[in-house]
């Protein structure tokens, strides 16, 4: 950017971190001085639960880019620079400080969300009313919106196509980092005249939110808490590949919730994967198509945003869902890990105890409220967006139409994960199961998966009373299966069925 300006501000959303950052890389080389704000955005906020563990993790990671931009500054000779945090309508507040600080121009990263662009959009309308310039910039992923298509020039709607084009596409120059501390001396102390003493970052209790479970579960915030995960996984990224799919061995990177708030950058993560795949590593090549994932969902929203809220497949809207009374209690038993099936079970007591979730579990525990119980998979994506601390729209969205089979590149509607199965493959010992299902701890892997199988014997020896200590089967799983075949013959009428598949 040629242009330069006196003042300029940076609004950090979804990229907590100050190095490697596409927004203040551009703003200290545009600007002779620049500002940093973050909004906690009460639009956003107003819903969500009073112990929020993302709020936490965002209010820790906040603490410690407040001390990353301080110390680019003092590397500078710069004293006192310091983070800006606001609470209030991210379209108000980001427009009034602005002005209050007479800057000629607000750098963010671009967020592509509909809810964010609408937002942006206001905010732009705002800031153009005082001449004030805004600029955005990719950051997130490392290919967005329509940088990689098709050769006739349309999205991609198949994965494996799009990985294909994603890797002829890359180059280093896609994965370069932006050196911010090289243009750091343009970072401003805190604008003491403008605002006042420097407020430091809020406690929780200050915007209305208190402590939650967080520093218990192993997820420590900020970009040093990514960096100290990243190197944890590096250690164990050549056997990701036959890792990843067993909730109790260690196999992921537990990296999502960082990559969601951006505190560690993507074309690091990326660096890091391509140069292992590039050496022989199976494990990290394996990584790196689950990050290629991400980007496909990303584009997948920006060019089809009608998936919020509705089938990707359009002609998927009109399944019959189950509804009514016993649809209700079904769901409830399966947001409180009580279907009778010990793997979901497990699965969505993991979600509700840390605010995580194995990605083969999301799969299965996904596969099972949609094909299954007969629910709809906005319901389940709803309950999801509340309680992942990894949340992501895009991501979110991809992963439950994916279940539900009515998403791009989705699981076929025939094909259906079976409960049972998919326990006794990945979860053989029941040692996932016995953690988060303690009441069934005591019987013999053989009888884990399938508690109602059980000989008498076993359960009395394990004293396990089912339908007492533990439920007993929402649905049996065979039945459910034929009932699901027919909603989605239903609206497939036109096909031949293929057979089905009790995965």
């Amino acid at each position: 950017m040629t242009t330069r300006f006196d003042r300029a501000l940076v609004w950090f959303r979804r990229d907590l971190r100050a190095e490697d950052h596409a927004a203040l890389h551009a703003a200290c080389r545009a600007a002779r001085q620049v500002f940093c704000l973050f909004v906690f955005d009460t639009d956003i906020l107003a819903p969500l639960p009073r112990q929020d563990r993302r709020v936490e993790f965002i209010r820790d990671s906040l603490a410690d880019l407040d001390g990353q931009l301080r110390a680019l500054g003092l590397s500078h000779g710069v004293e006192g620079v310091g983070l800006i945090v606001r609470h209030g309508p991210a379209c108000q507040v980001v427009p009034a400080l602005a002005r209050q600080l007479r800057v000629q121009a607000v750098f963010a990263n671009h967020d592509d969300e509909p809810d964010a662009l609408a937002r942006d959009s206001a905010v732009l309308g705002h800031l153009a009313d005082e001449d004030i310039s805004f600029y955005t910039s990719k950051d997130h992923v490392v290919c967005e919106r329509a940088e990689v298509m098709t050769a006739s020039g349309t999205p991609f709607s198949v994965f494996t196509p799009y990985k294909n084009a994603w890797l002829k596409k890359l180059d280093p120059f896609y994965l370069k980092p932006y050196p911010v501390a090289r243009h750091a001396a343009a970072l401003a102390p805190w604008p003491q005249a403008e605002l006042g003493p420097p407020a430091g970052v809020p406690e929780l209790q200050n915007i209305d939110f208190q402590r939650t479970d967080l520093h218990t579960l192993r997820l420590p915030s900020g970009t040093a808490g990514a960096k100290e995960m990243l190197a944890d996984f590096l250690d164990r990224i050549d056997a990701y590949d036959q890792a990843r799919d067993f909730p109790a061995v260690k196999g992921p990177s537990y990296l999502s919730t960082h990559l969601r708030f951006g505190t560690i950058s993507i074309r690091r993560l990326v660096r890091e994967a391509w140069q292992r795949m590039a050496g022989g590593s199976r494990g990290a090549t394996v990584w790196l198509s689950e990050l290629i994932w991400r980007d496909f969902y990303h584009q997948i929203l920006h060019h089809h945003p009608h998936v919020v809220g509705h089938a990707f497949k359009r002609e998927y809207d009109a399944l019959h869902w189950a509804h009514g009374k016993t649809a209700d209690a079904h769901f409830e038993a399966w947001c409180q890990g009580r279907t009778g099936y010990p793997l979901v079970d497990a699965a969505m007591r993991q979600l509700a105890r840390t605010g995580y979730m194995h990605n083969r579990l999301r799969m299965v525990s996904a596969s099972f409220l949609v094909k299954d119980l007969g629910i709809d998979w906005r319901r389940g994506e709803a309950w999801f967006a509340l309680h992942l601390n990894d949340f992501d729209l895009a991501a979110n969205s991809g992963g439950w139409q994916w279940a539900a089979s009515t998403g791009c590149d989705a699981q076929p509607w025939f094909r259906i994960f079976n409960p049972v199965t998919q326990s006794e493959k990945f979860d053989p010992e029941g040692k996932f199961i016995r953690r988060y299902v303690p009441e069934l701890a005591a019987l013999p892997a053989s009888a884990l998966h399938a508690p109602w199988l059980a000989k008498p014997l076993e359960l009395a020896e394990a004293g396990v009373r089912l339908g007492s200590d533990y439920p007993l089967p929402l649905v049996d799983h065979a039945q459910a299966r034929q009932a699901t075949l027919a909603r989605y013959g239903m609206v497939r009428s036109q096909e031949r069925t293929p057979p089905a598949v009790d995965d």
